[in-house]
């Protein structure tokens, strides 16, 4: 029913008048139905919690003054709840809750000289750096080493140590105490969390202090009146590099170009197989379609290696010798998950007509081998590299073709071309804890050492993360080629190559040798978060031993070299890499290759390694 308003109603019985002036007055009574509307409801904005609705919009908060000066600029107030209070950037956040105290001695909380906060500029007034986007970055690293080990050691040529010992090869034993300590500080401006620097300035020193004990003379010292011990030490500049970040091809995904000049670490690919070392040069690089793209070009200028610690001697002038590169790396290609790099390198010697003696007396370049005459060569290296996985299976593979010529072959002293090969592959699949790997390497070597052709394949300066690394006999020793060259080795110590070189550090690449080939097994077991138990068996064999052959004037040696067995347990007691202990052991069964050239009055077939290792890091 319609309830008409009270102004309109009249009672029964009534007629209404005839002319209206005004409206009457209401006539109020006992029997009168009234209904009065009330005032409407007011409107619930929010009638689910966390809920708005649409088109209401809400009184803003007042806005906030930040007084930080510096600091990078805070998003305006609306942009937050009412209950939250928007800080200026995210590194004064703990100090400014004091929930921590810094401490420079704390490696694991937030500390200024690890780069978790930029620098007090009130603090270093005669540091000269504007603005408060600079980091400073140091860290300090003890490498503490322990390895006794056995390996044929040649007799002495003009005195033994012994005087009734007239064989070939003396005792086996030796031992190395290697105690390194690295330093290093980098100053930086940028936000580091999200994007590359802008600038970076970074210098690292290595101090190296070592002792040898072998059983021979001549070994450590070409002089034979000298001890067979030796105490050196070594202070080496392997970092000194200014790097710039001058370009961005997109804001959104950070992509970049850098541009580094000094002496700065570089390695070729994915395992260090052509080059891995720390050397004086400028590098261009960056990448873009947000990182899934990157690039190398870089050009680098040798320089010279203490004989006994491995490190660079800047006080040396640079050695003729360059090394150019050009890489690019492309992620999902040629498969999802598949990450490819093309390489293009280019090592130009021209060390023909230079002496180089060691800092123990014996001559590197050239090498005495052959015609005991130098060498200049231009070696181009083609290379196609891997890293990624096929469903469940991790694969990293490599694969390079050596090209050029050498221009004095210290067989014929003739010009020779150089065609040389390489390929390395290791599979790997993962099983919770466990991880078990296959591991497969070829390196040509030489089969006519008189033609005019040099197929032994030879790298840089390798230093390859492969097959057990340097926890594997085969790779962490040095084995003496004596009898066909002195101071000459068959492989060199943290490499895989059987290269017949002085040493890969002052030595020059060598396309007269006799290859390798490596089949291999390991396993991983993280048996906890902080303990890991790492085992690996090689079988190896010389490619092609007619360049052994040449040299030891011998008709026929084996190829096989033998077994290389080996395993290595890993401690992080804090679960994280400030801290990590590691104790191995290495075997190598020699077999009839390996026997044939080092044989020796009660050799037993059986060569040992252990190493033990202490890295402290903050």
């Amino acid at each position: 029913m319609q309830v008409q308003p009270s102004e309109k109603r009249q009672r029964p019985g009534e007629t209404p008048p005839t002319e209206v002036e005004s409206p009457p007055e209401p006539t109020q009574s006992p029997d009168a139905i009234e209904a009065e509307p009330g005032e409407p409801p007011a409107v619930d904005n929010e009638s689910i919690d966390g809920r708005r609705r649409p088109g209401i919009t809400g009184e803003l908060p007042d806005r906030i003054t930040q007084e930080n000066e510096g600091a990078f600029r805070a998003p305006p107030p609306e942009a937050f709840p009412t209950d939250q209070l928007p800080i200026p950037d995210r590194w004064r956040l703990i100090q400014s809750l004091g929930l921590v105290k810094e401490n420079w001695r704390d490696p694991y909380n937030q500390n200024t000289y690890k780069g978790d906060r930029p620098i007090n500029r009130a603090k270093v007034p005669w540091l000269p750096i504007k603005g408060n986007d600079w980091f400073f970055v140091g860290n300090v690293i003890s490498d503490t080493v322990i390895e006794p080990r056995t390996f044929p050691i040649p007799v002495g040529v003009q005195t033994t140590q012994d005087p009734d010992r007239l064989d070939v090869f003396g005792n086996e034993s030796s031992l190395v105490l290697s105690q390194t300590f690295i330093a290093g500080a980098a100053l930086l401006k940028g936000n580091t969390a999200f994007v590359p620097p802008t600038i970076e300035y970074r210098v690292t020193l290595a101090l190296n202090v070592n002792y040898v004990d072998v059983p021979e003379r001549r070994v450590l010292f070409v002089e034979p009146t000298k001890p067979t011990h030796r105490l050196d030490h070594f202070l080496g500049l392997q970092e000194a590099f200014v790097d710039y970040h001058f370009s961005e091809y997109d804001t959104d995904r950070f992509d970049f170009i850098s541009i580094r000049a000094g002496i700065q670490p570089f390695q070729a690919d994915f395992r260090g197989f052509l080059f891995n070392d720390n050397q004086l040069g400028v590098r261009l690089f960056g990448n873009r379609d947000n990182n899934r793209v990157q690039f190398n070009l870089a050009a680098f200028w040798r320089l010279e290696k203490d004989t006994n610690s491995g490190l660079n001697a800047i006080t040396q002038s640079p050695r003729d010798d360059f090394f150019l590169i050009a890489n690019a790396y492309r992620q999902d290609f040629l498969i999802p998950a598949l990450t490819s790099q093309i390489t293009f390198a280019y090592n130009r010697n021209r060390e023909g007509n230079d002496t180089k003696v060691d800092d123990n007396g014996f001559p590197v370049r050239p090498a005495l081998l052959g015609t005991l005459r130098g060498r200049d060569y231009d070696v181009f290296y083609l290379g196609y590299n891997a890293d990624g996985r096929v469903g469940r299976i991790n694969i990293t593979a490599s694969a390079y073709g050596a090209f050029g010529e050498d221009r004095n072959s210290f067989f014929t002293d003739r010009p020779a071309d150089i065609r040389a090969f390489f390929a390395a592959t290791e599979l790997s699949y993962d099983r919770d804890w466990m991880r078990f790997r296959l591991s497969g390497a070829y390196a040509s070597g030489d089969g006519d050492p008189y033609d005019d052709v040099e197929t032994g394949y030879d790298a840089v300066f390798e230093n390859p993360i492969f097959a057990g690394a340097d926890t594997s006999y085969w790779i962490r020793q040095t084995i003496p080629f004596a009898g066909g060259g002195r101071n000459v080795s068959v492989n060199n110590r943290n490499g895989l190559l059987n290269s017949l070189r002085p040493s890969k550090e002052q030595g020059q690449s060598n396309f007269n040798n006799p290859g390798l080939m490596l089949l291999g097994a390991g396993a991983d077991f993280d048996l906890t978060p902080e303990f890991r138990l790492s085992t690996n068996a090689n079988h190896l064999w010389f490619e092609n031993t007619a360049t052994l052959g040449a040299l030891r004037n011998e008709g026929s040696i084996p190829k096989e070299i033998g077994w290389d067995l080996s395993a290595a347990a890993i401690w992080r007691p804090k679960a994280t890499q400030n801290i990590v202990f590691r104790l191995s052991g290495a075997a190598l069964l020699s077999g009839k290759g390996f026997d044939d050239l080092f044989d020796n009055l009660g050799n037993t077939g059986t060569y040992y390694s252990v190493l033990a290792n202490l890295i402290l890091t903050y």
